[in-house]
């Protein structure tokens, strides 16, 4: 029997950069607005059922409204599709619609579940487009590949999804291309970022691993992040800050100075920004230079994490709650610059790729803590943001602040293990 996708023991993401028709782009907006539509619509109605179920009186107007909203939740591609006929249109993916509608049912199962991200909101239309769509397999087909599906391989630079049919992409990795009859292609996401570059998403999923598994080196590292220097790790090696954001800062507010002179002069003018050609060619420059310091800082980070995951066995870091960091407004710019959260992300998932072991440990106290003797600093010795080097007034032990609280949270984990 044919496993389904999520039976399947192994999972990878792979985006790849395509480059459409001047027809297929229309039909990637198109497909784009009617998601955003749909998913908007299943809010509207269960919003509007929620402050309907508050009415005590029973109303008849209310109570019918309510049975009409519920009946059409049940079925809602059905519903909204028969209120608003434009979305049976021929150019529209049918299973579009049905992700739409998956998706805004995950996200209340993830507020359910969390209660952190809060409840679903609209969403808002802007410069970037996205849609999902989902690779179905014939049942003649006895053996899904990546070359069978609805959304396929054509060959090593083309592949075709439904309703856009073929579209060249720039390159996939070897690894991916040489196993593709042993690879299944599940949810597939097409979508256009600020700047204008199209891009398909394709989930994929195999018995066998994408990745060959490291073999054990006997190395444990902790790492303890900071603003300082962006890594040091209980060896003592240390990783530069690189701080792209700051780098670029002077440049971006300029241009962003400039953009915001051509929207107050649009407006001022009476043209809708759209069709402003002045200030979209100024947008088109802002969102390229934000591209460029996210390009440079997820480069940077896949660097770290990877050197990180392939050379040692276990890596310990610190659990930090960038949400809360934030708060403080002071360092609420370096903190987004230096993309911690984003790095913890990785190394977990490439720790599962490679066979490694990765955990996060209470960071509390290991800064204030010898490493030597166990001593914590508090009251008047309390260690304060600018003590970088000390020594520890019950053995005599001289530190490096960060050096010393990498081997602290690399000890943490080690105990939990």
């Amino acid at each position: 029997m044919t496993k389904t996708m999520s039976q399947l023991p192994y999972h990878y993401g792979v985006k790849l950069r395509v480059f459409p028709s001047t027809e297929q782009k229309r039909l990637i907006k198109r497909n784009s607005d009617a998601s955003r539509f749909i998913y908007n619509q299943m809010n509207g109605m269960n919003n509007d059922l929620f402050w309907l179920k508050q009415v005590k009186i029973p109303i008849t107007i209310v109570l019918d409204r309510i049975a009409d909203l519920t009946a059409r939740l049940k079925k809602p591609s059905t519903a909204i599709s028969n209120i608003h006929g434009w979305l049976n249109h021929p150019d529209f993916d049918s299973l579009m619609k049905a992700n739409a509608i998956k998706n805004y049912k995950t996200a209340w199962k993830l507020f359910h579940q969390v209660h952190r991200a809060g409840t679903p909101k609209f969403h808002k239309r802007g410069y970037t487009q996205t849609y999902q769509t989902s690779c179905l397999y014939s049942a003649k087909v006895t053996v899904p590949t990546m070359e069978n599906g609805s959304v396929r391989l054509i060959d090593n630079r083309h592949l075709q999804l439904p309703k856009l049919g073929y579209l060249r992409f720039k390159e996939l990795p070897l690894r991916i291309l040489d196993r593709a009859k042993d690879i299944r292609i599940g949810t597939t996401t097409v979508s256009m970022d600020a700047v204008g570059h199209y891009f398909v998403s394709l989930q994929i999923g195999s018995e066998y691993s994408f990745a060959v598994k490291r073999p054990v080196v006997k190395s444990k590292v902790g790492i303890d992040l900071n603003l300082d220097n962006f890594l040091t790790d209980s060896n003592g090696q240390v990783i530069d800050n690189p701080r792209y954001y700051r780098v670029i800062k002077g440049k971006l507010a300029k241009a962003q100075r400039k953009l915001s002179r051509r929207a107050r002069r649009a407006k001022r003018s009476q043209r809708r920004l759209s069709e402003a050609k002045n200030y979209q060619r100024q947008r088109l420059l802002v969102a390229k230079l934000q591209l460029k310091v996210a390009n440079q800082r997820k480069n940077f980070l896949h660097h770290v994490s990877t050197t990180l995951i392939k050379n040692h066995d276990l890596v310990v870091a610190e659990e930090l709650r960038s949400k809360n960091m934030l708060r403080n407004h002071v360092l609420a710019m370096s903190i987004s610059d230096v993309g911690w959260r984003t790095l913890l992300n990785m190394l977990s998932y490439k720790a599962d790729l490679y066979g490694r072991k990765f955990l996060t440990v209470n960071p509390q106290n290991t800064t204030q803590t010898c490493s030597h003797c166990g001593y914590v600093m508090t009251g008047k010795n309390k260690l304060t943001l600018a003590d970088r080097k000390w020594t520890c007034p019950s053995c005599g032990t001289f530190h490096v602040r960060d050096h010393n609280a990498a081997k602290n949270i690399l000890a943490k984990g080690l105990a939990t293990l």
